[in-house]
């Protein structure tokens, strides 16, 4: 399951890149991964960390803290942990977010094994203000050309591929701007032809078995 620990393990045992998991905020503070914006019932952002604890994932493992989630991380740092940072309510949450995020992977000594993505620019803008240098932070929502996301110190796109086949040209562009390429979510066997045909430099899968023999 996505943004589990056995997920974290299999994407390691698996030899892959990187492994990607989303991050948000409980109301009382706690960074926590999980995939999307709920959890069950529960919006994330806007309740208590001891709650969403008590409901299980749908594997049955706990909604796990980041900082679980890093001390797993810190058992191959080879395989990158690319950390989504979910949109908060506001930028002065953001900005505390980005700032508690940075805290933990320097604490986990992973500083060099993390990349960072997300929807929203304001987080881009804060990881590229506040990350150490040469810290890779791309963008996710598609609606900036790599030129822009270039002038704004972002080092890569990571767009859907609905959008890259549709402006295909874009990763000739950020190719050429030394920005990288991520095409996502890509779970069938032609999309991931077309992704490497394109020369992307990396695609996200649930799939890493099927991308790792066509890439043979």
């Amino acid at each position: 399951m996505r943004n589990s620990m056995s997920a974290l393990k299999n994407a390691q045992d698996l030899g892959v890149f990187g492994s990607e998991c989303d991050v948000n905020e409980t109301s009382d503070g706690f960074l926590v991964v999980v995939h999307g914006p709920h959890h069950g019932t529960y919006d994330i952002q806007n309740t208590d960390f001891l709650t969403l604890r008590k409901q299980t994932l749908e594997n049955g493992e706990v909604l796990p803290l980041l900082e679980e989630y890093l001390a797993m991380a810190e058992r191959k740092p080879q395989v990158k942990l690319i950390i989504e940072i979910k949109s908060h309510d506001t930028a002065e949450r953001e900005d505390r977010v980005v700032k508690k995020i940075l805290s933990a992977v320097k604490k986990h000594k992973l500083e060099k094994s993390v990349e960072y993505i997300a929807f929203h620019s304001h987080v881009c803008d804060e990881l590229v203000a506040k990350a150490p240098k040469g810290t890779q932070v791309a963008y996710l929502n598609g609606d900036y050309s790599p030129a822009y996301c270039k002038s704004l110190g972002y080092t890569g796109i990571d767009y859907h591929y609905g959008v890259m086949q549709k402006n295909p040209q874009w990763i000739a562009e950020a190719k050429k701007l030394g920005m990288t390429v991520n095409v996502w979510t890509v779970n069938d066997e032609e999309g991931m032809k077309w992704c490497i045909e394109q020369g992307v430099d990396y695609i996200t899968t649930d799939m890493p078995q099927v991308a790792k023999k066509l890439l043979k």
